[in-house]
């Protein structure tokens, strides 16, 4: 059995009677949609948005709704367990959840959110424009990321000449290539700092420290995004200036500055795909979507907290500031 989280469990009762509704409508007439992903708020926006598309649990849908730690090993089981009951799309939320469900998946439609791959170097569509096969969604074009991250970080602490990376191995080796890339045409040393459970991310930090990094570029995956507070009581401990794409939750968390796409808004439009791919719409037909809105949140809290008079020029260019 999958153990799920808070979100699965309290609702555990309501989806037992969506399925036995749906069932009773017979085989075949009421779209069936697996969703699997590691955060219960995400997971919320993209049920909000395909009801008020008219998609409706119970009605006119069987929606199950999966949430698993943000790790690898036990997405396998939930896409399988997806297959055996015959879903007619399945959502895949994170890079975890989406390479298990193209590994045991060719026949099933999948929209994926991902924000770590290249799904055309994985092999797992032709082209962004023409996936061409049954895998599409919405994927980040990490190096403008990059470049832009350490503009920002650069602008907060102006004599920065050490950046250190924090990202997850497993899932973002071409975020670190793109950053170090980045980061080298502007003549800043690098350092990693891999790091694979949420134990390992204080000490992260204290090697950062160390090793005399002005300042930390926090990457996207599962792993931070469920210990973004973490990060960020680390980056104050160590006074380390630390940005992160995760917007707005970061800066939220206590960090210094979060710059990326809005998440909420990711959701939304995943939703949107799957509702085009149950009115019909093959996934090889749909382009692969990059994040089109990107936000910059800085803190001053966390400023005052690490000592830093944040330059004018950046304050007055964020979405928003949190006091």
């Amino acid at each position: 059995m999958i153990a799920r989280r808070a979100f699965v469990v309290t609702m555990a009762t309501g989806l037992a009677t969506i399925r036995g509704r749906a069932l009773a409508q017979g085989p075949g007439k009421t779209p069936r949609v697996g969703y699997v992903g590691g955060t219960v708020g995400s997971s919320e926006i993209f049920l909000k948005t395909l009801q008020e598309l008219g998609h409706v649990q119970g009605r006119n849908v069987y929606l199950d709704v999966v949430i698993l730690p943000p790790e690898g090993r036990r997405y396998s089981e939930a896409i399988a367990k997806f297959v055996a009951q015959g879903m007619d799309v399945i959502v895949a939320s994170n890079p975890y959840a989406l390479e298990a469900a193209v590994k045991a998946i060719r026949n099933i439609p999948i929209v994926g959110l991902d924000l770590e791959s290249d799904p055309v170097a994985k092999g797992w569509v032709a082209s962004l424009a023409h996936p061409g096969g049954n895998v599409t969604g919405i994927f980040l074009d990490i190096p403008e990321l990059s470049g832009k991250q350490l503009q920002f970080l650069r602008e907060a602490v102006p004599m920065i000449d050490r950046i250190a990376i924090l990202g997850d191995p497993r899932v973002n080796d071409l975020q670190f290539k793109a950053t170090e890339t980045a980061a080298h045409s502007l003549r800043l040393t690098t350092q990693r700092l891999l790091v694979t459970s949420p134990d390992g991310i204080p000490a992260a930090f204290a090697e950062a420290d160390r090793r005399h990094a002005g300042g930390v570029i926090a990457l996207t995956s599962p792993l931070v995004f469920a210990n973004l507070r973490l990060v960020a009581d680390a980056s104050m401990k160590h006074r380390l200036a630390t940005i992160c794409p995760f917007v707005p939750a970061f800066a939220e968390a206590g960090g210094l500055l979060a710059y990326g796409p809005m998440f909420p808004e990711l959701f939304r439009r995943l939703a949107g795909y799957v509702d085009q791919v149950l009115k019909g719409t093959r996934p090889a037909d749909l382009p692969i979507q990059r994040p089109q809105k990107f936000e910059l949140v800085v803190s001053l809290k966390a400023a005052r907290a690490l000592k830093l008079d944040l330059p004018q020029t950046l304050v007055l260019r964020a979405d928003r500031v949190i006091e």
